[in-house]
């Protein structure tokens, strides 16, 4: 029987951390592994969507990897994001991954070309079949991917022994009890991560049994105390703590620059952590950004003090 217990709860996505000439700074991964560890969230999604993973060569999110793997020092859940669009390079990732003992590798479908079902389940399953000792997650993010997890290619990708989960990313929470329902029969242990930050609470109520997400990093006490207010059934005070939130995130979004700068330039105000900006084609902050990022911290610090 799989054990599912390192996979329940909240799970931030790693950042990509920058040197000021733009190269990775192990140091800086490391130290912001370190943070997460004292924050005592669950673990750590590495080199996803918040990685900036398809702007990083192979050898930086091995990199990348290793230095979080090490700073961790077996506290976290670690599942390493190991797609590329080239079946080569992603299996070299998850072999790098499993060599270095992650609980978990995951992957979204390739991207670009609009293959069929059977030959993203070969996508996969090839990638799973690399990493043979480590379990495997599909990362359904269909609004950037281009392709939507359907019920027969869930069905098929069950076959695959090692598949125990769906980070689930797709707007649409009815996604998460029908993966849920499927993946769950014969009482096989199953996860589904819900994937949107702004509907956390919707997807815990429907059945996600934690959350992977790109906002949580930089504010890790609040979605904290939001999924402990679900486990303990206190609705009311959830709904307020995710409806702020959702205010953060949306101005968190309303910097020129791209999102992921916007949280790395808040951990800068609220940690002293320097973690570089974002890689281009990417947008960076400018000056006049710098208002909306005080903002921002000034808000997080305010809702820990009301919630937590």
């Amino acid at each position: 029987m799989r054990n599912i217990e390192p996979y329940l709860g909240v799970i931030p996505a790693f950042y990509a951390c920058y040197d000021a000439k733009g190269k990775i700074n192990p140091e800086a991964v490391e130290a912001l592994t370190r943070y997460y560890v004292e924050k005592e969230v669950k673990g750590l999604y590495v080199n996803g969507s918040s990685g900036e993973c398809i702007y990083l060569s192979v050898e930086e999110r091995k990199l990348i990897l290793e230095h979080v793997v090490h700073a961790a020092q077996g506290r976290l859940t670690i599942i390493a994001h190991v797609a590329c669009n080239c079946t080569r390079d992603s299996q070299t990732l998850a072999a790098h991954a499993e060599s270095l003992g992650v609980h978990a590798i995951a992957a979204i479908p390739p991207i670009y070309f609009h293959l069929t079902e059977k030959a993203i389940a070969e996508y996969w399953n090839s990638i799973s079949a690399a990493a043979p000792n480590t379990d495997f997650i599909i990362y359904n993010i269909p609004q950037l991917a281009g392709v939507t997890l359907t019920l027969p290619l869930f069905r098929k990708m069950l076959d695959n022994p090692r598949l125990i989960g769906v980070k689930n990313s797709s707007l649409s929470v009815q996604d998460i009890s029908l993966f849920r329902d499927v993946g769950c029969r014969g009482n096989r242990p199953f996860v589904v991560f819900n994937g949107p930050d702004e509907q956390f609470l919707a997807g815990r109520v429907m059945g996600a049994c934690g959350g992977i997400g790109g906002t949580y990093g930089v504010m890790p006490e609040l979605f904290e105390k939001l999924d402990s207010l679900i486990s303990h059934n206190d609705w009311k005070t959830a709904q307020a703590l995710q409806l702020q939130i959702n205010r953060i995130i949306q101005l968190l979004q309303a910097s020129e620059g791209d999102l992921y700068a916007a949280a790395k330039a808040v951990l800068r105000l609220r940690t002293g952590l320097e973690l570089g900006g974002v890689r281009p084609p990417l947008l960076n902050l400018t000056t006049q950004d710098a208002p909306t990022i005080a903002q921002a911290a000034d808000m997080i610090q305010t809702a820990i003090q009301t919630y937590c």
